[in-house]
C-alpha cells in the first residue's frame, strides 16, 4: 500500500498531531498492537494514528537521521501481523506501507478508525496465555480502558462520525479522479504515480476513502465533500452565502447585496471564499511613522482571524443541516454563523474568554485530516486563541461568540477596527467593498480632500485614497491628475508603487 499523506510532512508532525503519531526503533508487536487497538478504538473521534517503525522517537519528535528496517525483515513482519490482526476483537486490519526516509526502510502502519468498535486486543499478543484489554489512546499513550473509560468506550459502539460515514446514494462515478490527483499532487503523495495504473476503486480504498465489499462498495461522505464536483447534491447548500448590508443589519435589515453562493468541493469553498474576503473585504492603513523604518498598517480586519473563523465555520458545522455558512458584511462588524453549533463538551464560557478548545467529539475528523493536509487549518483547538491574538495585534476589539442550550447554530462576530468603521459601505465598479466617508460632493471638495490626505500622509497611495474617501480608483485619478496639472502635487515612485508629495498649496 502507499500511503495518502507525504512521508516527511508525516513524521516531522507537519500534517498529524504528535499524539496520533507512535515511534518504534524496532518491530515489537506486543507494545505495537496495544497501539493499533487504541487507535482503532479512535476514542477522541481523531481518526486514528500511525505507527513508523524504523524511526526512534526523541522529544515526540522522530531522530534524525532514522535508524530503520533489516529489508530482510520486513516479509517476516507482514506475515506475521496477518495472525496478529487475528487476534484483535472483533477482527481488525490495518493499513501498512513500506517507505524510503534517509536512505533507510521504515515501515509504517496505518490504523484507521475501525467501524465496529469497541475492539479489544491480548496484552502481549506472543504470549501464550492471553489476557485481554480494550485499549485507548490518552494523551501520546496507550493505556487500558477502565472505569468511566470503559463505560463510555462501551456507549460508542458503531458510532461513526458522520463524514466517515457510506453513503448510500453515491457510486463510485460521483467521485472526480481529477479533483483526487490535485490533492495528491499539493501533499506530495506517492499515490499519485499509481493513478495511471490503478482502478478508481484501488485508488480510493487507499485512501479509505470507501466501505464494505466490492459487491456492495459504499463510497464514504469524506470523498463526496472533497472529491465531488457537485457536494450539494448529497449534502444541500453545502455553500457560502455572503451577503452586505450596507447600513447594517439593524439600522437598515432590508437593504442588503447578496454574492453569488460559493459552491463546489469544501476545500475550494474555503479557498474561494478566503479569496474573495482578502480580495474584495481586506482593507488597510499605512501610516509612516518618522521613528520607525517600516510604516505602521492597520486594517478593518486581519485576515488571519477571518481565515480561522471561516475554516472552522466549514470544519466544524454539520452536513446533515440544510443551511449554508452564512456570512454578513456590516459597516461595523462580520458575522459568520453556521449550523449546528459547538459540540455540548465545549463550554461557552471558555469560547467567550478565548481559551484553546479541547473537544472531546470532532464531528467531521477526516475532514480535519484532510484540510490539514492542505495547510487549512493548523490543528485541534487552536483556531480561537489565534483570533484573539490577531485581534489584539491589530488594535481591534474582541470577537463574540454565541450558540443556543440545544447547540443548534454557532454564531461568531468581529468587529471593524475603529479607523474603519463607517455609516455606509458601498461596492465599486471592481466589486470591493469600501467604507463611503465622503463628506464633500463637489469636486473641489473632493480634491481638498485628497490634498489633506496627501499633506498628512506623504507616502499614501491611490488605492487608500479611494479607500479613505470613498468613490472608486478612476474618479480619484482624474482629481489627481487635475492637481499635478496645477503643480499642487507631485507623484514619486513607480507606477505600482508610486506615491504623492505635495509642491504648493491649493
Amino acid at each position: 500500500m502507499t500511503l495518502p499523506v507525504n512521508i516527511e510532512s508525516l513524521i516531522d508532525g507537519r500534517v498529524v498531531e504528535c499524539d496520533r503519531i507512535e515511534f518504534k526503533k524496532g518491530w515489537n508487536p506486543d507494545a505495537i498492537y496495544r497501539t493499533i487497538c487504541a487507535f482503532a478504538n479512535d476514542f477522541e473521534d481523531t481518526s486514528g494514528g500511525y505507527i513508523v517503525v524504523g524511526a526512534e522517537e526523541e522529544n515526540g519528535r522522530a531522530k534524525r537521521p532514522v535508524c530503520g528496517v533489516n529489508i530482510d525483515e520486513l516479509d517476516a513482519i507482514q506475515k506475521s501481523m496477518i495472525g496478529f490482526n487475528n487476534l484483535i476483537q472483533p477482527y481488525y486490519q490495518p493499513r501498512t506501507a513500506i517507505e524510503d526516509v534517509d536512505g533507510k526502510k521504515v515501515f509504517v502502519i496505518w490504523a484507521t478508525a475501525g467501524d465496529r468498535r469497541p475492539y479489544k486486543v491480548p496484552d502481549q499478543v506472543t504470549a501464550k496465555h492471553k489476557d485481554y484489554n480494550y485499549y485507548i489512546r490518552y494523551n501520546s499513550s496507550s493505556i487500558v480502558a477502565k472505569g468511566n473509560y470503559e463505560i463510555e468506550l462501551m456507549n460508542m459502539a458503531n458510532r461513526v462520525p458522520f463524514d466517515d460515514r457510506g453513503n448510500i446514494s453515491a457510486t463510485i462515478s460521483d467521485v472526480s479522479l481529477l479533483l483526487i490527483r490535485d490533492f495528491l499532487t499539493q501533499t506530495g503523495s506517492k499515490l499519485v504515480s499509481q493513478l495511471e495504473t490503478s482502478t478508481p476503486l484501488q485508488i480510493l480504498r487507499q485512501m479509505d476513502l470507501v466501505e464494505g465489499p466490492n459487491e456492495n462498495v459504499r463510497v464514504k461522505n469524506i470523498a463526496l465533500m472533497l472529491f465531488s464536483f457537485q457536494p450539494e447534491k448529497f449534502f444541500p447548500n453545502t455553500q457560502v452565502d455572503i451577503v452586505i448590508y450596507p447600513k447594517g443589519k439593524d439600522a437598515d435589515p432590508d437593504n442588503f447585496i447578496e454574492i453569488d453562493p460559493i459552491k463546489g468541493p469544501v476545500h475550494q469553498i474555503i479557498k474561494r471564499t478566503l479569496d474573495y474576503i482578502k480580495t474584495m473585504v481586506i482593507r488597510q492603513k499605512v501610516t509612516k511613522v518618522s521613528t520607525k523604518a517600516e510604516a505602521d498598517r492597520t486594517y478593518n480586519y486581519p485576515y488571519q482571524a477571518l481565515e480561522e473563523i471561516i475554516v472552522n465555520a466549514l470544519y466544524h458545522r454539520s452536513y446533515q443541516e440544510r443551511e449554508p455558512v452564512e456570512i454578513s458584511i456590516m459597516p461595523e462588524q462580520i458575522e459568520v454563523v453556521s449550523y449546528n453549533g459547538a459540540d455540548r463538551s465545549i463550554k461557552l464560557e471558555d469560547l467567550r474568554a478565548g481559551k484553546r478548545i479541547h473537544a472531546r467529539r470532532y464531528r467531521n475528523r477526516r475532514l480535519g485530516d484532510f484540510l490539514k493536509e492542505l495547510d487549512l487549518t493548523e490543528g485541534r483547538g487552536t483556531g480561537i486563541p489565534t483570533v484573539k491574538k490577531e485581534l489584539e495585534k491589530n488594535g481591534s476589539g474582541d470577537a463574540s461568540y454565541e450558540s443556543d442550550e440545544d447547540r443548534t447554530y454557532f454564531y461568531v462576530s468581529v468587529p471593524c477596527h475603529k479607523d474603519f468603521v463607517c455609516k455606509e459601505l458601498t461596492i465599486d465598479e471592481d466589486g470591493h467593498i469600501r467604507e463611503r466617508k465622503l463628506t464633500a460632493t463637489t469636486a473641489v471638495g473632493i480634491r481638498k480632500q485628497i490634498y489633506d490626505l496627501i499633506e498628512s500622509n506623504t507616502h499614501i497611495t491611490r488605492r487608500e485614497l479611494s479607500d479613505t474617501i470613498g468613490i472608486n480608483q478612476s474618479a480619484i485619478q482624474k482629481h489627481i491628475e487635475i492637481l499635478i496639472n496645477n503643480g499642487n502635487i507631485e507623484r514619486k515612485g513607480r507606477t505600482r508603487g508610486s506615491y504623492f508629495v505635495i509642491l504648493k498649496k491649493l
